[in-house]
């Protein structure tokens, strides 16, 4: 719908024929002419680009330090060297110093973007990389990326895995359970992202949503000697892995078996969506 659109823009944006303005340019004159275009673009591209296909010998700029250290990272296994890179890369796009913004409203029709927005990929993967390591600044770095785009799916499940890692390491039993409740917040703060509402449940007769984080709230409440929630979450796991399975379907007989062993029947549900009206059921 939009092509048509911006091909008569272009072409509003050509001098006319009789003009005595320089000829119309594609990828220049449009760029410089056209006052809505930011030049250059001020928002980084977030993905991966090919180390090699750069041609850049050393970087320069948080970008491109960015660039390298997911090339250590994905080709070369230097997680050492990632690391470092993307520190580097974060320490020049960086809100304490001022080397990045959050951007919240619309971009000057001017283009200037001064500094440039903040990157959430480099901030995704260092804190990946410091999991164990050095968790806290994990958590502080996805903590970044949910300022930056606080829709981003998987940051708070991210966040909650953290904490539930920590809390086996902690040696004060009143903080392993702060960490286990941290991670409970978290995991509902990813499924609150994904809400199952009468109207998806009329498109896809799903009843749960994200079945890994209901499995992983089950072992929270499992160490936790909650039986009951443990339950809930078991049962919700198997609704959210009634049409789209698992990654790791052994978990499903698992799931039956842990609910049978606290003496919870588990919630049967028809295999097929409920016919809206006129509609013949299914064989």
């Amino acid at each position: 719908m939009l092509l048509p659109v911006a091909i008569a823009f272009a072409q509003s944006s050509s001098p006319p024929q009789n003009s005595t303005s320089p000829a119309y340019i594609p990828g220049v004159t449009f760029q410089i002419t056209n006052p809505n275009y930011p030049q250059p673009n001020p928002f980084y591209f977030e993905g991966r680009i090919d180390w090699n296909l750069l041609n850049i010998t050393t970087p320069s700029n948080a970008w491109e330090f960015a660039q390298r250290g997911i090339y250590k990272q994905d080709d070369v296994q230097d997680l050492a060297g990632a690391a470092a890179d993307y520190q580097q890369s974060i320490s020049m796009n960086s809100l304490p110093n001022g080397t990045c913004q959050i951007v919240t409203t619309a971009i000057p029709t001017s283009g200037v973007l001064n500094p440039p927005p903040c990157m959430f990929t480099v901030r995704l993967r260092l804190a990946g990389l410091l999991q164990q390591s050095n968790p806290q600044q994990a958590i502080a770095l996805y903590q970044e990326v949910l300022a930056i785009d606080p829709l981003r799916l998987g940051v708070h499940a991210a966040i909650a895995a953290t904490y539930a890692a920590m809390a086996p390491t902690e040696t004060v039993p009143a903080n392993a359970t702060a960490d286990y409740n941290q991670a409970i917040a978290q995991y509902q703060a990813e499924l609150a992202l994904s809400p199952v509402t009468e109207f998806t449940t009329a498109l896809t007769a799903d009843l749960a949503n994200n079945a890994h984080v209901h499995w992983a709230l089950a072992a929270i409440y499992q160490t936790l000697g909650n039986s009951t929630q443990e339950a809930s979450e078991l049962n919700l796991y198997l609704e959210a892995t009634e049409w789209h399975s698992d990654t790791y379907p052994w978990r499903i007989t698992l799931a039956k078996a842990r609910l049978t062993a606290l003496g919870v029947t588990p919630m049967a549900k028809p295999k097929y969506p409920k016919p809206r009206s006129g509609q013949s059921e299914k064989p």
